[in-house]
């Protein structure tokens, strides 16, 4: 269980998945209530460029959120708008991120990894973690790399004290 608990919102970014279909965000959410964490949202946003904006600016703007999990639209396909839609928001990059992933998930599914645009940012207090919208992958990010990230015991870093803190109502 981390330290500090985090407010998270969760954002499956799919054209045809249902709240009945969506394992990966059903991942997302078992992984960050089972260690402690609070889930503010979970919603499934059509794979469009400005409705992803509009949904990741609300969640940021809100000072609530401290985190966003997002789920799909991270692949090749012509409907993959997520770094499209996602990057031009962020005021810093967290290279690593994808950098980390990749390499983890070349384990897994091997060169199929390079077909992953996973990335991470941070902007106005609250980090983004984007990831591919397999289960697979979720549980991947999450166990090894988010997890230790969002523990404001993991040492020698991680990202809780950088996050905004939310109004204490």
């Amino acid at each position: 269980m981390s330290v500090e608990p985090l407010n998270i919102k969760v954002i499956t970014v799919s054209d045809t998945r249902t709240e009945e279909t969506d394992r990966s965000g059903a991942v997302l959410v078992e992984k960050l209530t089972a260690a402690g964490h609070k889930l503010l949202d979970k919603t499934i946003v059509p794979d469009d460029v400005y409705q992803l904006r509009a949904v990741v600016s609300v969640g940021i703007a809100d000072p609530r959120t401290q985190v966003l999990l997002m789920t799909g639209g991270t692949g090749f396909t012509a409907r993959d708008n997520t770094q499209k839609a996602i990057e031009p928001l962020l005021e810093l990059q967290i290279d690593g991120f994808g950098e980390l992933f990749r390499q983890l998930s070349y384990h897994e599914i091997g060169t199929s990894t390079i077909q992953s645009r996973a990335f991470a940012g941070m902007t106005n207090g609250t980090l983004v973690f984007c990831v591919p919208g397999s289960p697979g992958a979720c549980g991947t990010a999450w166990d090894k790399i988010i997890a230790d990230q969002l523990n404001s015991a993991h040492k020698p870093c991680n990202f809780v004290d950088k996050l905004k803190q939310p109004p204490s109502n």
